[in-house]
């Protein structure tokens, strides 16, 4: 049983990352923090050490750094929303933590969204997280 998280680099993502480590520590399970790479991005790239020390940086100063977790690691080649999807099939979870952010009702109703898409084709159930305010 593994919650799992949608990562970036945002204060949405950084919100969603820390919602997951307190529920994965609730429910005594491990942690899938999934990130998905940059067109310019590949598996060995440094950027993935950096990313690992940034997330462990982020549950340090939370106070969560004894949660067991894991990088997960998809391109995007077929969208993010699908990428995350076959991630969450992957690990197994059995949640999947999103980061949104704040937006008027005429900016939802007008754009696109890859937490929209995700919540409509993920199979599992799907905690959507905003950042706190200011």
């Amino acid at each position: 049983m593994t919650i799992a998280v949608a990562h970036n680099d945002s204060a949405e993502g950084r919100a969603a990352l820390l919602h997951a480590a307190r529920e994965a520590i609730f429910q005594h399970t491990s942690m899938a923090v999934l990130h998905i790479l940059g067109r310019q991005q590949t598996e060995g790239d440094p950027a993935i050490a950096a990313l690992r020390v940034e997330i462990e940086q982020a549950l340090h100063s939370a106070g969560l750094e004894d949660l067991e977790w894991d990088l997960h690691t998809a391109p995007d080649e077929s969208g993010k929303a699908a990428a995350l999807v076959e991630l969450t099939n992957e690990v197994g979870a059995v949640l999947l933590v999103v980061g949104s952010r704040r937006r008027t009702p005429i900016g939802k109703f007008l754009l696109g969204s890859t937490v929209q898409r995700v919540v409509l084709d993920s199979p599992v159930a799907v905690l959507v997280v905003k950042a706190p305010l200011g």
